[in-house]
């Protein structure tokens, strides 16, 4: 069996709420302890790219970090192709790298080339290579005429863009993208998901951990997403899986000309499960539950032969954010706590 390429074991990270000196002055109780992460377990193959949705608190922050082993667990365990994160620090972090949004690094002094170019040094990538994949990520983030310019001249979206660079010209075999679209416009961020699947397909071997606050760009890009909240995974499955979650049925809304009569047989037609009628100014609007969409054929020609003239049809699909909402019972946009 193939080795995962990361696999997390009742994964626990506690932050401890520092302890004050006894004293004989009234203060106020102490705060509690935080648990970031609750015992996640999650194991990811090679050559999947995973995400993870989740409120601002919700633990992917501290779990990316684990993971990178820039921070220790409290409890559990965790690997990077079968090497512990904590004992084979050494040995894993050659094979990673990590991308965080909005991240200020980089030294302002040297160019966007220079600063790549020394990255790629610290991580042992050969001279000769170096150039060709510089040259090759500038391109791909539109970033090649700001090449020679030193980054402390850069935009925030720019250095966004060279901090993107740099997690590729390492060549990883697992890479940590938090939140790396943040802050670019639609054009870089669109050739950015282009990018990313591009890379994944040219080696089946690599994998890739993303984080993001895009719903679309999660169902567009993830093989497989686990959406977490309070340091706990909540679901994990394939995003056409978790959409399935919320919506059993297949819905359509029909769009009827005003003054449309909606036949009272359409309940019992095969395959309705539910039919519901709303009248506005506009249109008469149709609402379908249907056991399978085949049965949308029946509806449709039931309504012709009844005289409601058809103005608009179509099937309405969950999201993300519906599932997200269901399963988290608030959007991302609201803050659980300060610690990711």
């Amino acid at each position: 069996m193939e080795t995962p390429a990361i696999r997390i074991d009742a994964l626990t990270r506690i932050y401890r709420t520092p302890r004050k000196r006894w004293s004989f002055r009234k203060r106020a109780p102490a705060k509690p302890d935080f648990v970031a992460l609750d015992g996640i377990s999650l194991e990811v193959p090679q050559g999947e790219l995973f995400g993870l949705l989740g409120p601002n608190g919700a633990g992917k922050t501290t779990l990316i970090k684990i993971l990178t082993t820039l921070l220790a667990p409290s409890t559990g365990q965790a690997w990077i192709h079968g090497h512990d994160v904590v004992a084979e620090a050494e040995t894993i972090r050659p094979i990673i790298n990590m991308v965080s949004g909005g991240e200020s690094s980089g030294y302002g002094i040297l160019t966007v080339r220079e600063n790549l170019w020394l990255f790629a040094r610290i991580y042992g990538v050969p001279n000769d290579e170096i150039t060709p994949r510089i040259e090759q990520m500038l391109e791909v983030v539109g970033l090649a005429d700001k090449g020679n310019s030193r980054i402390s001249h850069l935009s925030t979206g720019q250095r966004q863009k060279m901090n993107f660079c740099r997690g590729f010209i390492t060549n990883p075999k697992v890479l940590f993208l938090d939140e790396p679209t943040l802050g670019l416009d639609v054009t870089s961020a669109r050739a950015i998901r282009v990018f990313l699947r591009q890379w994944m397909r040219e080696d089946p071997t690599r994998t890739l951990l993303l984080t993001t606050h895009y719903m679309a760009e999660a169902d567009e890009l993830c093989d497989r997403l686990a959406i977490i909240d309070s340091g706990k995974v909540l679901a994990c499955d394939s995003p056409n899986n978790l959409k399935r979650r919320v919506q059993e049925f297949p819905l359509f809304e029909v769009a009827l000309a005003p003054g449309s009569i909606v036949p009272g047989v359409l309940h019992s037609l095969p395959g309705v499960h539910q039919a519901s009628t709303t009248e506005t100014m506009e249109h008469v609007n149709l609402k379908l539950i249907l056991l399978e969409d085949a049965a949308i054929g029946g509806v449709v020609q039931t309504l012709i032969s009844n005289g409601a003239k058809i103005l608009s049809l179509k099937k309405v699909e969950p999201t993300l954010e519906d599932v997200f909402i269901e399963l988290v019972g608030h959007g991302l946009s609201e803050t659980r706590n300060p610690v990711g």
